[in-house]
């Protein structure tokens, strides 16, 4: 389980952790809310200055490309 959250494997979720490339403060706000409001995406947590992202998220209800189009379409390049 996810100490955040209490989400976990048992419930069928991943957790992604990546860096981003390109965020601002604003834009880093920008797409946790958009991340937010896709379907399954539980938990989204991050750290603009470095780039650090992570997102819980339901594969049966969200696909990485979904995650991934969310930052493709702000011009951010993702490194998993």
């Amino acid at each position: 389980m996810c100490k955040e959250c209490g989400c976990g494997e048992t419930n069928g979720n991943t957790r992604l952790q990546f860096t981003v490339k390109g965020y601002t403060e604003e834009s880093a706000k920008e797409v946790e809310k958009a991340l937010l409001g896709l379907p399954g995406v539980l938990f989204v947590h991050i750290h603009a200055h470095d780039g650090e992202t992570t997102v819980d998220y339901s594969p049966a209800k969200t696909k990485l490309m979904d995650i991934l189009g969310v930052l493709q379409a702000r011009n951010l390049e993702a490194a998993l």
